[in-house]
């Protein structure tokens, strides 16, 4: 049978694991007796750009890169690769020099997690419609264009397109493009993340005036299910990842990304997007959980289990340590009293447990509190110790320069990291952005960050005068730091907290 419906995600993203939200789709359109198909063009845009010869090789990085190739992707998807932090990146900085070099244009800059055009913004809808309108300039046009027209002549009632990420945007705008010329009728779908946030920030659905294409915020499942004129839809509907299954993704075996929730069950960060784009929590019952989940790792044979929960709750933690997958897992949590009981933390690792991320953001209490954090720093303390002595990994994040900040906060985070450092495993370091709908933006003086009308973010002047530059320096000190340099430098480069896990997995 040939496809009607057509589930497209667009580069790039990193290629370490299959889209979720497309497979989430796809099992519910199936459920309900929908033929469709996912086509995965940012993993096949990623070969199909290593597979070409580089325009110019007059260097030895790029001779040696290109040479090695085939060698470095086969190695990341390869167990052994992650006991060798300096060959993992190498091989990562090899295959990212390819990708760079593959493409002719200077304008143009592609690599492993991030797509950058020097002359188009994907935050300027003006250049998303440029991107659109003259899908040809796109230096992946052409592979795209021979793939889908492999699909010329198939019965096709729609096509969707799921943009989660900005280093998704150009590609995603440019493929609409695309198959608007291949198939000028049909109606198109856009959603994803990135899209949900656009139009929560604006309020607006008509961001893009563009006959037949239709943006839609947050899950996909009921704007399709109300154009099939699917009534009542049917309840065991499980992602199927049928057709990327076999897609040779970057990791040491099949990453299975799985969903228990939607949402965040705490929702009261301040700055959270959870709360200004008022983000409804559905927490899916437990018995449909492990249902759902043990029937994907029968059929997927699984290598590890990504939990993309914005946080696994204290009662799903439970329920995993009473009914382990048997497949290595990892996700992010809240530091919640849980977390400091031993017993509960090495339940937890013989669950299969390889790793946890956590969001502790700032050493000072005081902080803290005002963010709405709802975490005791004395409390993040223990909980640091249990997870890492239990033989769990710790992926930890702190976060400088929210409006609450002063430079004692900075020397109170700067304290707890060096008092922690025995206990984490990796640190990811970021400068806080003001998200340009959330309520303290309206009690400060923000400004635009670039010429963009579709920016998530602004930029603010601070309380206490810890501009963006200070904040770096600030940064550059924290690295400084023997102790906590060599956590920094843990952290897998490009695949961050995705590639992480297999680093600590024993």
């Amino acid at each position: 049978m040939s496809p009607s419906f057509i589930l497209i995600h667009p580069p790039i993203s990193k290629p370490c694991e299959p889209p979720a939200g497309v497979a989430s789709i796809a099992g519910a359109l199936l459920a309900n007796d929908i033929d469709c198909k996912i086509i995965d063009l940012n993993i096949e845009s990623i070969y199909y750009l290593a597979n070409q010869t580089p325009q110019l090789i007059n260097d030895t990085w790029t001779q040696r890169a290109y040479k090695n190739i085939y060698r470095h992707l086969r190695h990341l998807r390869d167990f052994s690769i992650y006991q060798q932090l300096d060959t993992y990146n190498r091989a990562i900085k090899d295959i990212n020099r390819v990708l760079e070099k593959s493409i002719i244009r200077n304008s143009i800059k592609i690599s492993l997690s991030n797509y950058h055009d020097f002359h188009l913004s994907p935050i300027r809808r003006s250049d998303l419609l440029k991107a659109m309108n003259y899908p040809e300039k796109n230096p992946l046009h052409q592979f795209w264009e021979n793939k889908l027209n492999c699909l010329k002549n198939n019965r096709i009632s729609g096509v969707g397109v799921s943009i989660n990420y900005l280093s998704q945007a150009l590609c995603g705008f440019s493929i609409i493009g695309l198959v608007r010329r291949i198939w000028p009728d049909i109606p198109i779908w856009v959603g994803g993340g990135l899209i949900s946030s656009w139009i929560n920030r604006s309020g607006n659905s008509q961001l893009f005036d563009v006959p037949n294409v239709c943006f839609v915020s947050g899950p996909g499942e009921p704007h399709l299910f109300n154009f099939f004129n699917i009534k009542t839809e049917r309840p065991a509907e499980i992602a199927n990842y049928d057709d990327i299954y076999h897609h040779q993704y970057l990791s040491p075996g099949f990453v299975l990304p799985f969903s228990a929730s939607r949402g965040c069950y705490w929702r009261k960060c301040a700055f959270c997007p959870e709360c200004s784009e008022k983000i409804s929590y559905i927490n899916v019952p437990q018995e449909m959980i492990l249902q759902s989940l043990n029937i994907l790792i029968q059929k997927y044979q699984p290598s590890m289990i990504h939990f993309l929960d914005n946080a696994l709750s204290p009662k799903l933690l439970k329920t995993i340590i009473q009914n382990p997958p048997k497949v290595p897992w990892y996700g992010f949590t809240r530091v919640t009293k849980h977390l400091t009981d031993p017993e509960f933390c090495r339940a937890l690792k013989k669950s299969g447990c390889v790793m946890l991320k956590l969001g502790i953001e700032s050493g000072d209490q005081r902080v803290l509190t005002q963010m709405k954090k709802g975490l005791d720093i004395s409390l993040a303390q223990k909980a640091l110790q249990a997870i890492h002595e239990s033989g769990i990994g710790t992926y930890t994040y702190f976060l400088f320069g929210t409006p609450y900040e002063t430079e004692d906060s900075f020397h109170k985070t700067f304290t707890f990291m060096i008092d922690t450092h025995q206990w984490i495993d990796f640190m990811n370091l970021a400068i806080f952005n003001l998200p340009i709908n959330s309520r303290e933006a309206n009690q400060l003086n923000v400004y635009p960050f670039y010429d963009a009308d579709l920016s998530l973010y602004v930029n603010f002047d601070h309380p206490f005068h810890l501009n963006r530059s200070t904040i770096r320096q600030y940064i550059k000190h924290i690295k400084k730091n023997t102790h906590l340099s060599r956590i920094i430098q843990n952290n897998p480069i490009t695949f961050t907290s995705n590639h992480a896990p297999f680093f600590v997995q024993k």
